[in-house]
């Protein structure tokens, strides 16, 4: 994986991953960032700003406990202290009553916040209809995965869908890294992680509720374990929140390492944002 801040580095003049996190898209002109940006197809211009990490972590103690109820020990195995060579990722939704944007904290099994998630380029009347409806679960949603210092590491665009949801993952450059396919809409919920048309990987859940899932290879190996933890009665009564343990059980060659990075937060988004029956 290329070092995201140097997200257009090396490259020529062309449409980018907006690295502020405002819009879907920014110009690059070959050497620097511009203030033309684009969003649904509809081009306007933006004056350039210190890129927004997202929303800060939960903080050691919070870490500690969703650590303990996914049943994994702290500091068993080290990791090198970035989204992609940590081998714990806790995943904190942000808590809100309502939602207007999908945002994420990432930290490490210590606490130190790694990256973050934050939905970009939606329209005013995609909130509005957040607000008054459910009907923007039909529509498309776009999220970026940033690493501390807010460049943009990972983009996932989940297309307007019916019953299953399909995940587009990017890297920060824009290029594609493979998709996260759900495969079926009833029973225990599994997804396809395809890279060029090739089945690499699954994930697979392990009660009909979707909150467990384990990410196996094309052997049938587990490499990795998404779990769910309970945010608590308050917040899961009264708010959107979803918080998730990742454990990746061995170091993973790319492009499956990124597609495992991205897993959680595909795996919310394809399911948590589209039907509260399934918290």
């Amino acid at each position: 994986m290329t070092d995201p801040s140097t997200t257009a580095s090396g490259h020529g003049p062309n449409w980018y991953p907006d690295p502020m996190g405002r819009h879907e898209y920014r110009w690059f002109d070959g050497t620097n960032w511009t203030d033309q940006v684009s969003s649904h197809g509809r081009q306007g211009t933006d004056a350039l700003a210190p890129p927004t990490p997202g929303p800060v972590g939960p903080g050691n103690e919070q870490v500690a406990r969703d650590l303990k109820r996914a049943g994994v020990q702290s500091g068993a195995v080290q990791g090198g202290g970035s989204l992609f060579t940590e081998p714990v990722l806790v995943v904190n939704q942000k808590a809100k009553f309502i939602e207007l944007n999908n945002e994420y904290s990432i930290s490490d099994q210590h606490g130190n916040q790694i990256g973050a998630v934050r939905q970009v380029g939606q329209s005013t009347a995609k909130k509005v209809m957040r607000v008054l409806s459910s009907m923007d679960q039909f529509m498309t949603h776009k999220l970026q995965v940033v690493d501390a210092n807010g460049h943009v590491a990972l983009q996932l665009t989940r297309p307007a869908k019916f019953i299953k949801s399909k995940i587009v993952i990017q890297d920060g450059s824009g290029r594609e890294v493979g998709t996260v396919v759900q495969e079926n809409a009833v029973g225990k919920i599994h997804f396809g992680i395809m890279v060029d048309d090739q089945r690499i990987a699954s994930i697979n859940g392990e009660n009909w509720r979707a909150w467990n899932f384990n990410i196996q290879d094309s052997q049938g190996t587990e490499i990795a374990r998404i779990t769910k933890t309970f945010v608590g009665l308050t917040k899961a009564m009264f708010t959107t929140a979803d918080n998730y343990v990742v454990q990746i059980h061995r170091p993973l060659e790319e492009p499956l390492r990124s597609l495992v990075v991205a897993a959680a937060v595909s795996v919310d988004t394809a399911l948590k944002q589209d039907n509260r029956g399934f918290n």
